[in-house]
């Protein structure tokens, strides 16, 4: 099947096109006509269908928009207002009637006759979300959307001060590759002193975000917000021993190889002792990849990159650069971070990050390029519903691309040794990212297994879960204070609770994608397209399935994988 770029804005067939959202009033009619309306046949069925879904897509966009345009600029106070006026004014009015429209569904006589294959996950999602539903909770759930952004709000105001000039902390941190170690030195100190000014501000906000959490879930009749989280993300294919799972075999299967990795380090730079700030550096004389100076130039090296793995991939960044959906270098007053934002009417998604011209930048915006992928290959599905796909297969989308890519990052970098430095380090990275997302996923189990624990108790268990996946051969010695507080930089903890085990179980996917592609590259990329096509319309057993994958994240098979990528790792320092 051929896949076109030339994505087009969904037509309107039930709002009028010149309609914008201005406030609760000229929404709710749509909404009264929607709830009144009878379904007194498949047909008239499947029209309300779309129009409601049509609302969703408009409803779901301009929310989005409120959202890209504050991170862009976090020191705008009309554009936080914009976004917090949606979340206090309209947001809270809009739940009881999505509630009112999900029970409309289910209780019609005619939605039986529906193709269940089709609908299955979509009816699945719907019915979730009736359980789930609480008047009591829409205050607090208004409440939790606006404060969570008070990180980014936080965070963006960071910057630290380098050989005389200001920089953000993602600009400051191309420093740690310095082969000057006095300066990765100074520079990890003065990154970690700007995040401790901001440490009890953030742990109020996080205490306050927990205790309006805890309360959403005891209000849905959950024993705690773990639980309830688990059943609002649709996790119906794993459970919380799945990921202690998970946890254990990180340890036993990927703690190795990561102590072999910083052996390695160590050995390289001839140090007797590896500190933090010598992770990322390189020895003596050798300089940190430089893959690209500007946004602009990451762009032009990213869609050449695209273009030969498939021309449609390159289209899609192509396309989003002339609509102006790419927002890509740091500055101050920007939030911190990277996401894809898929628009819901107007197809092509938007690109937000911090480069600052390092390999990171590169695979963060391969990263988010696979999310862009997927956002364009599921535009066409019928329903906004069918376009929910589980963030674990979103993931794979993005995560599989960091590793498809490498094949052409000759694009970035024309000496032969650098390529070789860059992939190592990606590889290096697809093993060394195990253990933070079990840290940071361990530490989610406990923080709302516990929630009234003191932020004392919260800092002594997250440096003892920290500690758990934390290489000994790293010295951390006086460096306490940095580490009681470092989960604080993780802004999934505030932002989207929950959302990180999705990163292990999809690199999983990943690492088989390219075991695929090492083989057989065009059958690879066929899977990978056909499974993100589906959208959300499959199980996520079956979207691995449909790319030719299994849903495994046992000892045994995360083992295997693991010793793959360390076989192609050990082939390019050979």
């Amino acid at each position: 099947m051929n896949y076109s770029a030339a994505i087009k804005k969904l037509p309107r067939k039930y709002l009028p096109e010149s309609f914008e959202i201005l406030d609760w009033p000229t929404l709710e009619p749509y909404f009264k006509e929607l709830s009144a309306r009878p379904l007194d046949s498949t047909q008239a069925l499947h029209k309300w269908l779309l129009d409601v879904s049509e609302v969703e897509a408009v409803v779901s966009e301009d929310a989005c928009w409120r959202q890209i345009r504050m991170t862009c600029d976090t020191e705008n106070t009309q554009l936080e207002e914009s976004f917090n006026f949606f979340m206090m004014e309209i947001q809270p009015k809009l739940q009881p009637y999505s509630d009112l429209l999900n029970r409309k569904l289910v209780d019609s006589p005619f939605t039986k006759e529906l193709d269940q294959d089709k609908f299955f996950t979509y009816l699945r999602n719907v019915r979730k979300n009736i359980d789930l539903f609480r008047e009591a909770n829409i205050p607090l759930q208004a409440e939790m959307s606006v404060e969570a952004q008070q990180f980014g709000m936080i965070a963006g105001k960071m910057s630290v001060e380098v050989n005389g000039r200001e920089y953000t902390l993602q600009q400051a941190a191309k420093f740690l590759e310095d082969p000057d170690r006095g300066l990765r030195e100074e520079v990890y100190r003065k990154i970690n002193d700007r995040r401790l000014v901001d440490k009890n501000e953030l742990n109020d906000l996080f205490t306050s975000l927990l205790v309006k959490r805890n309360q959403v879930a005891v209000n849905a009749g959950f024993n705690n917000y773990r639980d309830f989280r688990f059943a609002e993300l649709g996790r119906f294919d794993y459970d919380k021993e799945a990921c202690y799972q998970f946890h254990e075999a990180v340890k036993l299967h990927v703690m190795p190889l990561v102590n072999q990795i910083y052996e390695m380090k160590k050995k390289k730079l001839g140090l007797d002792t590896l500190r933090p700030w010598d992770v990322e550096a390189e020895p003596a004389g050798v300089q940190p990849l430089r893959p690209f100076s500007t946004g602009e130039e990451l762009v032009k090296k990213t869609i050449t990159c695209f273009n030969e793995l498939r021309p449609f991939f390159g289209d899609c960044l192509q396309k989003m650069k002339e609509m102006g959906h790419l927002d890509l270098e740091s500055r101050k007053g920007k939030a911190p971070g990277g996401y894809n934002c898929p628009l819901a009417e107007s197809g092509a998604p938007f690109i937000f990050m911090n480069a600052a011209g390092q390999l990171d930048d590169v695979t963060t915006m391969v990263h988010e390029g696979g999310h862009a992928i997927h956002s364009f290959l599921s535009h066409e599905l019928e329903l906004n519903g069918f376009k929910e796909y589980p963030t674990e297969i979103a993931e794979v989308a993005s995560m599989s691309m960091e590793l498809f890519s490498m094949n052409h990052w000759q694009v970035f970098f024309d000496n032969a040794d650098e390529l070789t430095r860059a992939k190592e380090q990606q590889l290096e990275r697809v093993i060394t990212i195990f253990p933070w997302i079990a840290t940071i996923d361990k530490f989610q189990h406990w923080i709302y297994e516990n929630p009234q624990h003191t932020e004392e108790e919260r800092a002594a268990v997250w440096v003892k879960i920290l500690d758990e996946f934390t290489s000994p051969v790293l010295d951390f010695g006086g460096l306490d204070q940095y580490r009681d507080y470092s989960w604080q930089r993780q802004l999934h903890l505030f932002e989207v609770p929950f959302y990180y085990i999705e990163y292990g179980i999809a690199q999983l996917g990943a690492i088989g994608l390219w075991q695929q592609y090492k083989q057989d590259p065009d059958k690879a990329i066929g899977n990978y397209v056909n499974a993100l096509s589906l959208g959300g319309t499959r199980t996520l057993p079956e979207l691995f399935q449909a790319a030719g994958l299994v849903f495994d994240f046992s000892p045994a098979h995360i083992s295997g994988l693991m010793g793959f990528v360390k076989e192609e790792l050990d082939a390019l320092s050979a």
